[in-house]
């Protein structure tokens, strides 16, 4: 199935949006192109083996005036993202963006440079580290500042660091408390879901193109290259920590529970300069991202930006995110902060407000309308996170997923249910013909409700799931949200084309190696095949003697529970190794050197043979 061009309603609707936003202001492309020093020749980084890790030629198309398949206010954001090389934010301190999804800055001391958030892969922050030592000199890196605990803000490390200069103490690693078992928990525990779920939502498995993935509102899409991680050495613990690195004096503002569960914010008093991690970009940005994670809270959320402004705001020359570009000026870095605060608190605020009328989330996403202020502001607009989908979940923040009607506590699930809709409306057939009805009269939702049915009644219809593609590409040309166009996107190129699986894995061998024995039990607890597992008892005892701990792993009625304890002769099997093996073994590997075993082989076998691991294949547009 191929492509389809957008519809006369899509070109109209993104055609009438041009004269609603002031397309006229090119503030943001003045700032976005301030400082800039140069970039690389080549077109593409890769890997070692020759495999591409990130493709700058790709979006090689954005330019000029937005085509009909995308929405024109899309289509400016990611003409700003899209733009790449190293840029000075003021002298001192250089950015080089447009190398992944996010970006990585450095910070020039006394004698060396201080590295923030190194991106995703080791690939790009390498070619970002060379870039930025070609136009400025082969200074060292004296340390490496972690933001926040999301993978595109520290992934990259192993691309501007060692452990061996780490363990040597010629780099610290900074970062804020809580740091390392935030960043290993949210890509090992829930991992393969949301690293599946991310492929649709950064598109990186995606044709680019003015019909295909254009970026993903906050970035262009991730990089697919190796992913690390070094431990901090130093956590910030507390609001108004200074630390002293290479020369250069920093004061540090926590703010726990934000756009991450461990963040923070930071103040260079020499060079005037603020950076607010992601909490302050040039998006509306998720409280709850469509690929998974916790609910943010919008509320502390745009607390800690008012605390940013009453600390830093009339100190700062400049401010400075890890992603997209700088605000220079006092009265433009408080104006735009203040955009930012008043976006989420307006959308916590009215959430509660509406919900306390007994309107349920849909409900409340649908009549939300921000004020005119905020309408305006670019950076306020939803590029990454949406209004609507922000919305639902501070109603799932505070009222969980059921909505107080009866009738939806207990639904059948979407097969079942779309077997039911599907006989009831005449079979598959009728009901594509409905969505069809639907499609011609450009009510693209309504024939996508329709279609999901009619594919999950019969995934092999040829007809819905040409249609079903068909529609949501509508649905993506008229998208201003990055993530909803590339989601719309994903779904009709795997309709048409197959399963495309998860192109960026997180829980790299690197970052699972950071899980301490209880995450790594916990990891173990949650891949028990609970049924198969229902008649299986067990008690095993671990030594780890590179950390000189115990502990007694039992397994009962399905669930595997862990205690720190001695070893007891009464357990059926008592293994001695060290962590690094006990990681080998949990993969499977019980045949290799580095186990002491004492007692019943057997039952640890039995322990493997019941974990599930899972599937970063699974079906989503399909059942």
């Amino acid at each position: 199935m191929e492509q389809k061009p957008p519809t006369d309603a899509i070109r109209k609707a993104n055609a009438a949006l041009l004269q609603s936003l002031p397309f006229d202001d090119e503030t943001d492309f003045e700032d976005a192109d301030r400082g800039f020093l140069g970039t690389v020749d080549a077109p593409t980084i890769t890997r070692a083996d020759g495999r591409t890790v990130w493709d700058f030629s790709s979006y090689d198309f954005l330019t000029g005036a937005a085509p009909d398949s995308v929405n024109p206010s899309l289509w400016r954001q990611s003409r700003l993202v899209a733009k790449h090389g190293l840029y000075e934010v003021v002298e001192g301190i250089y950015q080089v963006r447009g190398f992944d999804l996010s970006n990585i800055t450095f910070v020039e001391g006394d004698t060396g440079v201080i590295v923030i958030d190194p991106l995703i892969s080791t690939e790009t922050a390498a070619a970002s580290l060379a870039l930025y030592r070609e136009h400025r000199g082969e200074r060292p890196v004296v340390a490496v500042i972690y933001t926040h605990s999301h993978v595109d803000h520290f992934g990259g490390v192993f691309g501007v660091t060692s452990v061996e200069d780490v363990d040597a103490g010629r780099v610290q690693i900074i970062a804020p408390d809580g740091f390392l078992g935030h960043a290993v928990e949210e890509n090992v525990y829930a991992g393969v879901a949301m690293g599946r779920r991310a492929g649709y939502m950064y598109g990186a498995a995606l044709a680019r193109g003015p019909q295909g993935q254009v970026g993903a509102g906050l970035g262009q899409t991730t990089s697919i290259g190796e992913v690390g991680i070094i431990p901090p050495t130093v956590s910030i613990t507390e609001t108004g920590e200074t630390l002293t690195v290479d020369g250069v004096e920093i004061e540090f503002q926590l703010a726990p529970g934000t756009e991450a569960p461990a963040e923070m914010h930071f103040y260079f008093p020499r060079f005037r300069a603020l950076c607010m991690a992601e909490n302050a970009t040039h998006t509306l940005h998720n409280l709850l991202t469509l690929r998974g994670a916790l609910v943010r809270d919008p509320h502390i959320w745009s607390i800690y930006l008012t605390e940013a402004i009453g600390s830093f705001g009339d100190r700062s020359d400049v401010v400075f995110a890890s992603h997209h570009w700088p605000t220079w000026g006092s009265d433009r870095i408080v104006e735009f902060l203040a955009t930012q605060r008043d976006l989420y608190a307006y959308l916590h605020d009215q959430t509660l407000r509406l919900l306390n009328k007994g309107f349920t989330g849909p409900e409340i996403a649908e009549m939300f309308q921000l004020p005119p202020a905020l309408e305006k502001a670019w950076n306020a607009h939803g590029y990454y996170g949406s209004v609507s989908h922000n919305v639902k979940a501070v109603y799932q923040r505070y009222m969980g997923w059921f909505d107080g009607n009866p009738a939806r506590l207990w639904p059948h699930p979407p097969t079942e249910l779309a077997a039911r809709y599907v006989e009831a409306l005449g079979g598959v057939d009728r009901v594509v013909e409905l969505a069809q009805t639907a499609f011609d009269a450009a009510d693209f939702r309504w024939a996508a409700t329709l279609l999901d049915h009619a594919v999950f009644a019969d995934a092999g219809h040829a007809a819905a799931r040409e249609l079903y593609a068909d529609t949501l590409e509508q649905l993506a040309y008229g998208a201003e949200n990055g993530t909803w166009r590339n989601f719309f996107l994903s779904g009709a190129t795997e309709l048409r084309d197959g399963n495309f699986g998860t192109p960026t894995v997180a829980a790299s061998p690197a970052i699972v190696a950071q899980l301490t024995p209880e995450q790594l039990f916990d990891s173990l607890s949650l891949s028990v095949d609970g049924p198969k597992a229902w008649d299986l008892t067990l008690a095993i005892d671990v030594t780890l003697t590179d950390l000189d701990a115990n502990y007694r792993l039992e397994l009962h009625n399905g669930v595997l529970i862990y205690t720190r304890q001695p070893a007891d002769a009464d357990a059926d099997v008592h293994l001695t190794l060290t962590k690094p093996r006990l990681i080998q073994l949990a993969g499977g590997d019980l045949a290799g050197p580095g186990i002491e075993l004492a007692g019943d082989q057997g039952a640890l076998q039995a322990l493997l043979g019941v974990l599930d691991q899972g599937d970063t294949g699974f079906d989503i547009v399909t059942p």
